[in-house]
């Protein structure tokens, strides 16, 4: 299975990411693009994307970037985050650039970047993602 067939996959298992209408472009252990484009439903007042929709977006795109480094048969959950805003976003598309800041045997760091459709950058979000080992059966 290709980076691209996988992250279909992933992302239709995760229903909330499909009705922000997250986009992955690359998945690869080294690093997550992502995309998800402003909707009136999403923005707080004056049109302004939300930070909880922001925040939603890194947090898929930093456990797709998780995901791609587990172990064989393992799982996670996020279980810290931590968001800087720089910028409002009042239209267009957002992307979502996540790397894997430490993989280890029981947690993964993950910072992801949020862009605006010009490159200009929206937040920084660096969270930490159990590593939670398969159940045996």
């Amino acid at each position: 299975m290709d980076s691209a067939e996988f992250a279909r996959l992933v992302v239709a298992n995760m229903p909330f990411a499909a009705a922000l209408q997250i986009e992955v472009d690359d998945l690869t252990p080294q690093q997550v693009c992502a995309t998800m484009p402003w909707a009136p439903e999403r923005c707080t007042t004056g049109g302004i994307l939300h930070g909880g929709a922001l925040m939603a977006f890194a947090d898929t795109a930093g456990a797709l970037c998780a995901v791609a480094n587990l172990p064989h048969g393992a799982s996670t959950s996020t279980i810290e985050s931590k968001t800087n805003f720089f910028r409002a976003v009042r239209g267009g598309v957002v992307t979502a650039t996540s790397v894997p800041l430490h993989v280890g045997r029981t947690t993964i760091v993950v910072q992801t970047d949020l862009s605006d459709e010009h490159g200009t950058s929206v937040a920084r979000i660096t969270q930490t993602q159990a590593v939670l080992a398969p159940k045996p059966g």
